[in-house]
This record gives C-alpha cells, structure tokens and sequence, in this order.
C-alpha cells in the first residue's frame, strides 16, 4: 500500500503521474537520458551500469570524462547490490541515507570504469525524494549528476534547463521546485568530507563519535 510519503503525486503542485514516470522509465531502459527531480537540485539520469548511457551524460554535460558520477538507486540495500562497502561505511550510509549525501564506498564489478573514471570506489545516493525512489526502483541504478552543462549552475525549476540538456533528453519528469542545497560528498572509511552541503555538520559529529 503506498503511503503519502512515497506517493510521487504528492510532493508538489503538479508533481508527475505514473505515465511520466512509466515514459522515463521506459526511455532509460532504450539507452536514453532524462531528467528526474531530488531532494537537492534537478539530476540528469541514464543507466548507471551502461557504459553506452554514461559516456552519454559526459557527452550531454560537457563534463570532463575524468570527473567521476556517482550512482543513484532507491535504497541502501539497493546500494549493496552494486558496492561493497565496509561495516563502517554501511552503518554511515544507514544512518545517514536515504538524504542528501553522497557516500563513497567500494564499488562492485558491474560498475563501469566510465562512471567512476577507472576508480574502485564509487559515490552513491539515494535522493529523499519519492519521485526519484519511484523512478530509481523501475529503473535501477541512475547517473546522479546535476541536470545542467559543466560550469554552469544547477538546476531547481524545469523552466530553467540549459537548451541543450532539454535537447538531449528522452523524458522529463516535473517534480516541481526544489531546494537546491548541495549534497555532502564524504567517504567514511576516510572520514574525509569530500564536499560540505546538506547536513555537514551533523556527519563531522557522527564521524567523530561514531555510534558503532
């Protein structure tokens, strides 16, 4: 049964129905891109695990291929299915996930090199946002990167997508505006925050006294 929590058509004023979540996810499973909401800004999301799809994302943002993306899905343990991550790392990203972090774990095999740019480790995210969870538990593993080109700013409102991203996208789902604050990038088994956003200092606590 689906709670007011997870129903997509509740987050904002005309927030998607399933048919725009059913034509995103249908237009990732051709290879295509879309464009999907977060709790942070607007991400820009092609099949994680394809190499294909994510060197279309590079290509589409402008994006130096040595800058690395990180891995979306709709859960922790949806998460496990494609990292390994340590104990440590796991009790972080519990704690701290489904929100607006970035964790940076082991990746699995089935991680291609192009997403992470030959790196073993991976960031991964699980957006608090239902509109996301829903399309990333049809989809599977998603690029998560802003929806915008290198260099210019994020995005928190569809009406104002960069041409080019609108352009070169299959599917666009309207979650409404969002907040638009960063994520935190850390890697736990560093304790090192890679990039302070959301929530920054409530992970420097937890890594200074971890409950584990």
């Amino acid at each position: 049964m689906t709670t007011d929590s997870d129903d997509p058509r509740r987050t904002t004023d005309g927030a998607p129905d399933r048919e725009d979540l059913r034509r995103a996810a249908a237009a990732v499973a051709d290879g295509d891109l879309v464009v999907y909401p977060t709790e942070t800004v607007y991400g820009l999301g092609g099949d994680a695990l394809d190499p294909a799809a994510v060197e279309r994302v590079f290509e589409l943002k402008q994006r130096d291929r040595g800058d690395p993306l990180s891995l979306g899905v709709a859960s922790v343990d949806a998460a496990l299915r494609h990292t390994r991550p340590s104990e440590f790392a796991l009790a972080f990203a519990r704690a701290f996930l489904p929100g607006p972090v970035t964790v940076i774990v082991e990746r699995g095999a089935d991680v291609p090199d192009a997403l992470t740019a030959g790196s073993d480790r991976v960031g991964i995210r699980v957006p608090d946002h239902p509109v996301a969870r829903t399309l990333l538990r049809e989809t599977g593993p998603l690029t998560a990167t802003s929806a915008n080109v290198s260099g210019s700013g994020s995005v928190t409102r569809i009406a104002d997508l960069d041409a080019r991203i609108r352009d070169g996208v299959a599917a666009i789902v309207d979650g409404g505006e969002t907040p638009g604050t960063e994520s935190t990038v850390v890697d736990p088994e560093a304790g090192t925050i890679h990039r302070r956003g959301a929530m920054a200092g409530a992970i420097e606590a937890w890594l200074e006294d971890p409950p584990v």
